[in-house]
């Protein structure tokens, strides 16, 4: 009778060891599908479907993270080539600034109207004057925020006779803020100042002086 009753609880023991199992185990499967299945739709969303031309093309999304440095620079660079690609047009020059100044704070709208009260725009289009930069580079410094950045370019200043060529080395410092229409990049220039901009070629043109 005792090795009867032993036997019964030997069962009830591996039963019981057994039921364990196959929670444990149906658990385990639960939590695995659940995360596979999350990880499915994560994927699922970065997936972007983009109609061009008529015909739909499959993107894959990314963090602002990812393409932080990459943003950073492309909107430095947008803004310089704005606030310096200059035509003698009084309506071109008022574009381009307004859109630049959407890019930057104070420090930008301060230095244009420096320019505007030295008469620096009406120079340019009294004098038939282009002016063009070129962005040879921009540093941008993520460890530490709001992003330092120093930008190295290039200006042209072209007249009826002669083409100036001057560096311009200027620096601040990146904000992150909302992506809008006229900010696609969500960063703002902070505290610009010029650190260099002077003369390094003058091309005299022969042909008009002949």
């Amino acid at each position: 009778m005792f090795q009867q009753i032993k036997n019964i609880d030997t069962a009830f023991r591996q039963v019981r060891t057994f039921s364990l199992v196959v929670i444990l185990a149906n658990v385990a499967f639960t939590c695995f599908y659940a995360y596979q299945s999350e990880q499915r739709v994560n994927r699922a969303e970065d997936r972007v479907l983009i109609l061009l031309n008529g015909k739909v093309i499959s993107a894959i999304s990314s963090s602002r993270k990812d393409n932080l440095e990459v943003e950073a620079r492309d909107h430095v660079a947008t803004f310089h080539q704005l606030f310096f690609n200059l035509s003698p047009d009084e309506k071109v020059i008022k574009e381009h600034i307004i859109k630049a100044l959407y890019l930057a704070d104070q420090s930008a709208k301060h230095a244009y109207d420096n320019l505007q009260e030295k008469g620096y725009y009406a120079g340019l289009i009294a004098g038939n004057i282009s002016q063009s930069l070129q962005v040879d580079s921009v540093k941008i410094d993520t460890r530490g925020y709001p992003y330092p950045f120093r930008c190295y370019a290039t200006q042209q200043i072209i007249r009826q006779t002669s083409q100036l060529s001057r560096t311009l080395i200027t620096s601040g410092y990146l904000r992150e803020v909302i992506r809008s229409d006229n900010n696609p990049h969500g960063f703002l220039i902070e505290r610009w100042i010029t650190l260099e901009n002077k003369d390094i070629q003058t091309t005299q043109d022969l042909n008009h002086e002949q």
